[in-house]
C-alpha cells in the first residue's frame, strides 16, 4: 500500500508542539502514523502504540486541550473546531506517508483531518477507524454530556477505558470532569455534512459486544472513501483494544506495510 500526493506538500516538521507527543521518534521510519484519543484520553493512551511500532513507523499522538499537562486550557467541544486547529498542527509533519488512527471521538476527528489533509493534496496511506460508527450515522438520544456528574462519573466507569489510577483518585477525575464532557459534547452533537469522500482506504475496527457500534453503523464506513473498506472484529466492548492491544497493533502493522 503506498501514498500519493495530489500536489506537492512542502512539509518541514516544526518545533515541539503542546499538540503533539512522539514518545519514541523514528527519524528514518517509512511512514508517519497520527493517532487521536477518545473521549477523555490523552495522547499517553497510545504510548504503548508507539513503543510498539518504533522504529518502522514514527507515530505522533493528538494530545486535545483540557487534560494532563494542557489541564488548564479550555476544552475544544466541537469535531469540526478541533480537527480545523489539529490539522494545522499536522501538516507540517507530512513529510512522508501519513496514516491515521483514532478510537472513538478520534476515529470521528481522525475523519475529519484526513478530509482536510486530502484536500490539501495528502492522501494518506490508511484510515484506522477504531469503534465508532460512520460519520453518517448518529443517535439523536446521546445526551451523556448534559448529565449530572454522578451520571457521567458512572458512564465513565462503565466503559471501562478510563486509566484505573484516576479512576482510584475521586479528586483527580473530578477535576477532568469538565475536559470529559466537553469531549462528550464534541462526540454526541456532531453530525456530518455532505460533501467530498476520501480516497483512501479506510479501516474498521470494532469489539463484538460495543453498544455504542451497531454492525450496520460499522459497516456505514463504506460510503464515506472511494477507497476500499475492511471490516475487522474483536471479541469486547467499546475498549475492546485494551485486550487485544498485540493483534490491533500487528493488523496496523500490516496495513502499513
Amino acid at each position: 500500500m503506498t501514498a500519493t500526493t495530489a500536489t506537492p506538500v512542502t512539509a518541514t516538521p516544526a518545533a515541539p508542539s503542546a499538540w503533539l507527543r512522539r514518545f519514541h521518534p523514528a527519524e528514518e521510519a517509512p511512514v508517519r502514523l497520527f493517532c487521536f484519543p477518545h473521549a477523555g484520553g490523552s495522547a499517553s493512551y497510545y504510548f504503548p502504540v508507539s513503543r510498539a511500532l518504533s522504529p518502522r513507523a514514527d507515530v505522533v499522538a493528538v494530545q486535545y486541550p483540557g487534560r494532563q499537562d494542557r489541564r488548564h486550557e479550555r476544552c475544544v467541544d466541537d469535531v469540526r473546531g478541533l480537527a480545523d486547529q489539529v490539522f494545522a498542527q499536522l501538516l507540517p509533519w507530512c513529510d512522508r506517508p501519513v496514516a491515521l488512527f483514532g478510537h472513538s471521538l478520534g476515529a470521528t476527528l481522525g475523519f475529519e483531518v484526513a478530509l482536510r489533509l486530502e484536500a490539501a493534496g495528502v492522501r494518506p496511506v490508511a484510515l484506522f477507524a477504531s469503534g465508532r460508527r460512520a460519520p453518517s450515522h448518529h443517535r439523536e438520544n446521546e445526551r451523556v454530556h448534559l448529565a449530572p456528574d454522578e451520571q457521567l462519573l458512572a458512564t465513565i466507569k462503565r466503559m471501562s477505558g478510563t486509566d484505573p489510577a484516576v479512576l482510584a483518585d475521586d479528586e483527580l477525575l473530578r477535576s477532568v470532569l469538565p475536559a470529559i464532557r466537553g469531549d462528550y459534547k464534541a462526540a454526541e452533537t456532531y453530525r456530518y455534512l455532505p460533501g467530498p469522500t476520501l480516497t483512501c482506504p479506510v479501516v474498521v475496527l470494532n469489539g463484538e459486544s460495543d453498544p455504542e457500534v451497531t454492525p450496520e453503523e460499522a459497516r456505514g464506513w463504506s460510503g464515506h472513501t472511494d477507497g476500499p473498506t475492511s471490516f475487522h472484529w474483536f471479541t469486547g466492548g467499546h475498549f475492546y483494544l485494551n485486550q487485544h492491544a498485540p493483534q490491533v497493533i500487528d493488523l496496523v502493522r500490516q496495513q502499513l506495510a
